[in-house]
């Protein structure tokens, strides 16, 4: 017999025969000693660790795995299989989450602090009737938009059944609204129904520890929306025009408050608040005949539930709801795409030394006053979006023509890099700089450009060149150039070019586009409503269990 040192999960001498002992062996007698599972045992000698050959019918002894007398056996305990793949499985759901609060923390940062966008869209804080809302400091903004975001894509876990991330993500935005002036959400309803989804994910995790906290946060809801909605909900009536939106919202507050109350003994309290959810909930509760005609003129079934829910089930009002619903979404995807255009124009501006993108209203005023609209451009992205000075700029004559020199450089720059060829290439197989130029400006192919040069006369080249800009009166200018090359060259080189203008600290900026793309997804599924319908079955079941809970412990007593 031969002896061995082992150490870690189990420390002493162990006996073996080396000649005839095989690493599962060792392995087994190791886990024996520890209490451990065999499969969560690794065995390490020499700084090696040691691997069985367990598909081998004839597996190499301890000996011929290089075990000796006395050898030390460090044994340290692994993951089991399962516990293996669980720990992984935490790993990459961690990796996940943080990826998430990255994405919204460099969205909210963009969308706020006037940065040209990155991408084809813009995120922006809007009231329930779709207009655009700028309250407290950049801060404010960032937090209150980070915020949403993550409430936004933890409703979204939510209705997947992902209860634990949602809570965590819930936890995210609770900490980005602790960033934003409190006085600022006293006055919008986003916290306290914030409060009552991370109570609702206690409730479907069916988890009694938190039954304290659960309290505390729904006492914290109902004050909240009190402040909101006013007193007997007078100011959500006034904003909604008569209609009922937040029946559904109170269903769940009251119905969680049965909860907490029934388990913490307050069976009275209980009973009030399941009847009050019970109440509401066959208000919102749509006959099928009602539900038939509205579905009848068009409408689909989810659309016409929800019409139905907020105008009390009279069929004229809300089919005037859903007409109007429609013109709201026809408008914003009207507006979207005009957004779009704009924030593509911003992208072929460049940015401001500030890396801020240039000011639209700022550039429509200029326009208006009768500069051209790249010409504005450039002055205002020179001066900060400041108006005053970008005006004085352009009714300089000496600063109005090197901005004009700037821009028609930027112009040949482009139309260079898309044909291939540059105006110094050509002028030195012998073209004149003017031909050059003009011919670069029509556009094509670089063989079409060289054939254009050596079959058109020089003076009807020289001819197109003198036209390439004329100056107004007030010392704007018009360009004459192609409306169709230019649009081409901007949509080819828009980013080359708003790259060259953007300064850069020598490290760009990292994105993870997939988070970023799915977390605008989320947003966009979101109206003014949304919050407000809520589906509400879950709720139906849990009334009905707690008032039958509620029944039976009345009987017994």
């Amino acid at each position: 017999m031969t002896k061995l040192k082992v150490a870690g999960t189990w420390g002493g001498i162990l006996e073996v025969e080396l000649d005839n002992w095989t690493l599962t062996m060792l392995r087994d007698e190791v886990a024996n000693r520890s209490g451990l599972d065999p499969e969560s045992i690794k065995l390490i000698c020499a700084g090696k660790i040691l691997k069985a050959d367990d598909g081998d019918d004839d597996p190499k002894t301890l000996a011929q795995l290089g075990i000796k007398e006395n050898s030390k056996i460090l044994s340290s305990r692994g993951a089991a299989p399962d516990e293996g793949k669980a720990i992984m499985a935490e790993e990459e759901r961690s990796r996940r989450l943080s990826r998430l609060k990255a994405a919204a923390t460099a969205l909210s940062k963009r969308h706020v602090d006037g940065s040209l966008p990155m991408e084809d869209y813009n995120i922006e804080l809007e009231d329930q009737g779709g207009q655009q809302v700028k309250f407290g400091s950049e801060t404010d903004q960032s937090a209150t938009m980070m915020g949403l975001m993550l409430h936004a894509k933890a409703k979204s876990l939510i209705e997947t059944g992902l209860y634990v991330d949602a809570l965590e993500v819930l936890a995210m935005a609770e900490e980005s609204f602790l960033l934003c002036d409190p006085k600022i959400l006293e006055l919008v309803d986003n916290i306290p129904i914030m409060e009552i989804d991370i109570v609702w994910c206690y409730f479907l995790l069916r988890d009694l520890k938190c039954l304290s906290d659960a309290g505390f946060r729904l006492v914290k809801a109902r004050k909240g929306l009190e402040r909101s909605h006013g007193k007997d909900l007078s100011r959500v009536r006034l904003l909604q025009a008569g209609q009922c939106p937040e029946l559904a919202l109170y269903v769940r507050l009251e119905l969680l408050e049965g909860v907490v109350a029934y388990h913490t003994g307050q069976n009275d309290k209980a009973l009030n608040a399941l009847k009050s959810a019970h109440a509401k909930l066959l208000q919102l509760q749509i006959p099928d005949e009602t539900l038939s005609v509205v579905m009848g003129m068009g409408f689909h079934e989810k659309d016409a539930k929800r019409a139905l829910r907020l105008n009390n089930k009279d069929i004229a009002t809300s089919v005037d709801f859903l007409i109007e619903e429609r013109a709201k979404i026809a408008q914003k995807h009207k507006d979207d795409l005009q957004r779009q255009k704009e924030i593509f124009e911003q992208k072929t501006y460049g940015v401001t030394p500030m890396n801020k993108a240039v000011d639209m209203q700022m550039l429509d005023r200029l326009v208006l006053i009768g500069y051209a609209r790249d010409l504005a451009a450039e002055s205002l992205r020179r001066h900060e979006n400041d108006f005053q000075k970008a005006l004085d700029a352009l009714t300089s004559p000496e600063v109005n023509s090197s901005i004009q020199v700037y821009i028609e450089s930027r112009k040949r720059k482009r139309q260079e890099q898309q044909v291939g060829i540059t105006v110094d290439e050509l002028v030195s197989m012998g073209f004149e700089r003017g031909q050059a130029t003009s011919a670069l400006e029509v556009g094509g192919k670089r063989e079409d450009i060289i054939q254009r040069l050596l079959s058109s006369p020089a003076a009807n080249l020289g001819t197109a060149s003198a036209s390439g800009s004329a100056f107004t009166e007030n010392g704007g200018a018009t360009s004459s150039t192609n409306n169709e090359i230019v649009a081409e060259a901007k949509d080819s080189e828009m980013e080359d070019d708003t790259a060259d203008e953007i300064p850069s600290n020598g490290e760009e900026e990292e994105r993870d586009l997939e988070v970023e793309g799915d977390i605008a997804d989320e947003i966009a599924k979101v109206d003014a409503l949304s919050a407000y319908d809520i589906n509400l079955d879950k709720e139906v079941e849990a009334i009905n269990e707690y008032l039958v809970m509620l029944d039976a412990s009345q009987d017994s007593g």
